[in-house]
C-alpha cells in the first residue's frame, strides 16, 4: 500500500483523458496507467474505511473492494462509451440493525460524497411514513440541526407530485411524506479532491449521517413494542 495519504492529480488527469478517449483501443493502450490511478484510488478508500471504522461498523472488507468497476454496462443504455469517467465506490453498514450507506463519487468537476436510502422496498416505505405521519419532529430535527444544514444544505431525492396512497394530503408532514428516496449529498471540488484535508472531510461527512441513519435504523429494525423485526 502507498503512504499517499491523499488523491493525486493524475488522477483526475487520467478520468479527463479517458472522457476525450472512451474507447477500447485508447483503454487498453493506457491500461498500465490505469492500473496506477485505480492502485492510488483503492489506497485512498482503504483509509476512509478505516476512518469510518472508527465510529461506525463497515462490513466492506477493504478499500480494493470498495471500488466499482470502471467498465459500463452499455446492454439497455442509449450511452454506448464502454468506460465511466469517474472513480466511486460505496461502503455496507454492518448487520441488519445498521441501515443506511456510504458511497463516493471522484469526477472532475463532479464530485461528490453521499449516502442514505436509494430504492427503500415498499415495506420499509410503509414503516418510514407511519412514522413521520405519527411524529415528525425527530425527523425534522435532524434535518434543521447545524451539522447537517451546514454538511448537506437539505434532503435529497425524488419526491411523488401528489399524496402517497393512504395519507392525508393535509398532513402536517406532508413535505417529508412524498419523499421516494432519501438521500444525503456533499459536492466537492476539484482542489478540495486533491486536498490532503479531503480524507478526514469525507469521513466527517460520513460521520454527519449517523444521526439520521440512527433514526432510520430504529424505525426499520424496531417494531413500536421496542422489539427487533
Amino acid at each position: 500500500m502507498s503512504d499517499q495519504t491523499h488523491i493525486p492529480a493524475s488522477s483526475l488527469e487520467f478520468l479527463k483523458s479517458l472522457r476525450q478517449n472512451n474507447n477500447r483501443d485508447w483503454f487498453n493502450a493506457h491500461k498500465d496507467e490505469f492500473i496506477e490511478e485505480q492502485n492510488h484510488i483503492e489506497n485512498f478508500a482503504g483509509m476512509l474505511l478505516a476512518e469510518l471504522n472508527v465510529h461506525d461498523l463497515i462490513e466492506t472488507p477493504s478499500g480494493k473492494k470498495s471500488l466499482q468497476r470502471i467498465y459500463r454496462d452499455t446492454r439497455f443504455s442509449t450511452n454506448k462509451t464502454p468506460y465511466k469517467t469517474n472513480w466511486s465506490g460505496g461502503f455496507s453498514r454492518a448487520t441488519g440493525q445498521r441501515r443506511g450507506g456510504y458511497y463516493f463519487h471522484i469526477e472532475p468537476g463532479n464530485s461528490f460524497i453521499a449516502g442514505g436510502f436509494w430504492a427503500p422496498n415498499p415495506q420499509d416505505m410503509k414503516r418510514i411514513r407511519d412514522d413521520i405521519s405519527f411524529d415528525p419532529e425527530p425527523l425534522r430535527k435532524i434535518l434543521k440541526s447545524k451539522s447537517f444544514v451546514s454538511t448537506f444544505g437539505t434532503l435529497g431525492g425524488e419526491q411523488l407530485k401528489t399524496t402517497p396512497k393512504g395519507f392525508d394530503a393535509n398532513d402536517e408532514a406532508i413535505d417529508l411524506l412524498r419523499y421516494k428516496q432519501f438521500l444525503l449529498s456533499r459536492k466537492f471540488t476539484d482542489a478540495q479532491i486533491l486536498s490532503p484535508a479531503f480524507l478526514s472531510e469525507a469521513n466527517l461527512t460520513f460521520k454527519n449521517m449517523r444521526p439520521f441513519f440512527d433514526y432510520m435504523s430504529e424505525i426499520l429494525t424496531i417494531d413500536a413494542d421496542g422489539l427487533d423485526l
